[in-house]
């Protein structure tokens, strides 16, 4: 008969090492991971604040565009306003000038009839 073999408790340090290293392994994953989670939520919140920020400064964009616009279309009516005082102004002139040349020769009517009533008196 064939003696069962006695077994024997052996410690192998290569053995333990390995389980050791393995359990760190999972260990750092997990520590890993959950840093990732955490840092995530972070960014998402961080995300977050920014798109609200953006929304508010394109609607600030918006504003100025529309500010920007209006004050274009003033400048133009403004110009505009300023051709149409130099027309009238030209205008006033050209009066002016029919005025004084009208004067002028009504001075020489007036003149004309006096000398004419003297000299039949």
């Amino acid at each position: 008969m064939v003696a069962t073999p006695k077994r024997r408790f052996e410690f192998n340090l290569n053995t333990f090492v390995i389980l050791f290293g393995f359990a760190g392994g999972l260990m750092a994953w997990g520590a890993t991971w959950e840093r990732v989670n955490s840092n995530q939520d972070s960014q998402a919140n961080s995300i977050d604040r920014l798109d609200k920020r953006l929304t508010v400064a394109e609607v600030s964009l918006r504003q100025i565009d529309n500010h920007e616009l209006r004050i274009s279309a003033v400048e133009k009516q403004a110009a505009e306003a300023a051709t149409s005082m130099k027309a009238v102004e030209n205008t006033l002139n050209s009066l002016s000038i029919d005025t004084r040349v009208m004067r002028e020769i009504l001075q020489r009517i007036e003149a004309s009839q006096r000398d004419g009533a003297q000299l039949r008196r």
